[in-house]
């Protein structure tokens, strides 16, 4: 099925959704930090708005994304490491200290506590005086994904599904214009996927988001055009480009076909881009630009919504100030010197690109009707279908590197015996001492019955289950309850998964 003839802003979205694409409006250049404390990640976040970054995008630390503060004994020696530690709003409110909410998207890369970092998102924009209405950027909670690739759940998944719903429930009315979720095949990739696994994988986790959207009594017309999708952007640049093109149409017929939708909004494949992280080497780390720049160049002409390129030293550690300013640069140099800006889906009718973008579509329904037959992709997971698959493919990856068969500049062919060691950063010792000092003042100087109350309440109403929990985590927030309090409140519920 060729996109000739199709149009651009029109089902099934094949060249992009929106008709002038970036003729109008760039993407937005979005750079993803966090790391040590919220004080160190809110000086990297000022200095990359300086330096023309349009979107914010926040990294959290483990203890975070899996329901732990920093006091907590499995904590220790993780705070701070791979993004920055929230532990209450206090921590919160010093992150997005001097960044106006209203004229900032924000991007949260978090899932099992998502339901309660958008809360304290939200509270610290009311302290500015900013309106839940106002509002722009995305939380990733996506659960499901968790299970198969990355690893940071908490709840067994109905009850994951729930918190997600809540969430969708909840920002329809109250923040409308915040996107509820992404979905990502990112993480799916980074695993070790093919393509065509990425995306079919990442759509049948979709379905179930919709369907359990739907079950919980939400119309899909309104609560699909807040749904977005991130990808990931690998080497192999004419697949990649076809891969972005599928994923637009395939998702439009999945909403129109299977959901019925009729907004043309809910039937659009909106998404996030971020270069491949698994796909940079720790050796000769310039050639790791190259990459990033060639992966960009794919998104762009892919028609990613908004992108985030990697820096060059981040197979070693978390980038310096310097790789994170080039980083962006490649971005700024795509977007205002290299010209493709100008056209609308510049490589329709290219005979390769339209026939890999044919053959993935075609390879990702075949998936998406296995797990149909499987029952689904919560079943799916629990059976190991999605896992198995993967780790079929990521085998034969790295096969092929060993045997010589797939080439990896500076790693295992045009190597050097000796490079020299680049400058990384290192966080500061005294962070993770200094955030623990922070955490006990905050549980010192608040309302502890306030917090206790909130907290019974909590739990009272995720015993019921037609209850939605955010306005119930919003007040538990407002008091500073911690990250741990509240995930540990929902434990002593739902329980914890056992993957």
């Amino acid at each position: 099925m060729s996109s000739q003839g199709e149009k651009a802003g029109v089902y099934p979205f094949t060249k992009g959704i929106y008709e002038e694409m970036y003729r109008s409006r760039k993407w937005t250049m979005r750079q993803y930090a966090g790391f040590s404390s919220a004080k160190d990640s809110n000086a990297r976040y000022r200095y990359l708005l300086g330096q023309g970054t349009t979107g914010l995008s926040v990294a959290f630390d483990l203890p975070t994304q899996i329901g732990y503060d920093s006091d907590d004994p499995i904590a220790e020696g993780e705070i701070g490491k791979v993004g920055v530690p929230i532990d209450t709003l206090a921590d919160m409110e010093v992150l997005f200290h001097g960044i106006p909410l209203d004229k900032v998207s924000t991007s949260m890369t978090i899932n099992s506590t998502a339901i309660i970092l958008l809360a304290m998102y939200q509270v610290v924009a009311e302290k500015q005086g900013v309106s839940s209405q106002q509002l722009r950027g995305t939380i990733q909670n996506d659960v499901l994904k968790e299970y198969i690739a990355r690893g940071t759940y908490i709840f067994p998944p109905q009850a994951s599904l729930r918190l997600i719903t809540d969430v969708f429930s909840y920002c329809d009315e109250h923040i409308p214009n915040w996107n509820t979720i992404s979905i990502s095949g990112y993480h799916i990739r980074e695993a070790g996927s093919t393509a065509a696994q990425e995306l079919a994988f990442t759509f049948a986790n979709g379905i179930a988001y919709v369907e359990a959207a739907i079950a919980a009594g939400l119309d899909v017309d309104k609560f699909g055009a807040r749904l977005s999708f991130f990808w990931n952007a690998h080497n192999d640049l004419m697949e990649e480009v076809a891969k972005f093109r599928a994923s637009r149409r395939i998702w439009a017929k999945i909403m129109k076909e299977r959901f019925g939708a009729t907004n043309p909004k809910a039937m659009m494949c909106r998404f996030h881009t971020q270069t491949g992280g698994s796909t940079l080497t720790a050796q000769q780390i310039d050639n790791n630009v190259v990459r990033v720049t060639i992966q960009a160049l794919a998104a762009v002409l892919g028609g990613t919504q908004s992108l985030h390129t990697n820096s060059r030293d981040e197979a070693l550690a978390l980038p310096t100030e310097a790789s994170a300013r080039l980083a962006l640069r490649t971005q700024q140099v795509i977007g205002y010197e290299s010209g493709i800006t100008n056209y609308v889906d510049p490589l329709a009718g290219s005979e390769v690109i339209e026939t890999l973008t044919d053959g993935l579509e075609a390879e990702v329904f075949k998936y998406l009707n296995k797990v149909d037959e499987l029952g689904g992709a919560v079943k799916a997971i629990e059976l190991g279908y999605f896992q198995n698959e993967i780790g079929k493919s990521a085998y034969q990856y790295q096969q092929d590197i060993e045997r010589g068969e797939r080439i990896v500049v500076g790693q295992n062919k045009f190597s050097e015996e000796e490079e020299i060691q680049p400058e990384i950063l290192k966080l500061a010792a005294k962070a993770a001492q200094g955030q623990l000092e922070d955490l006990q003042s905050v549980k010192a100087t608040r309302d502890n019955n306030a917090v206790q109350k909130s907290l019974t309440d909590l739990k009272s109403a995720a015993q019921q289950s037609d209850t939605n929990l955010y306005p119930y985590i919003l007040f538990a927030v407002r008091e500073y309850a911690s990250v741990g309090e509240i995930s540990n409140t929902l434990r002593s519920v739902f329980g914890e998964y056992q993957g």
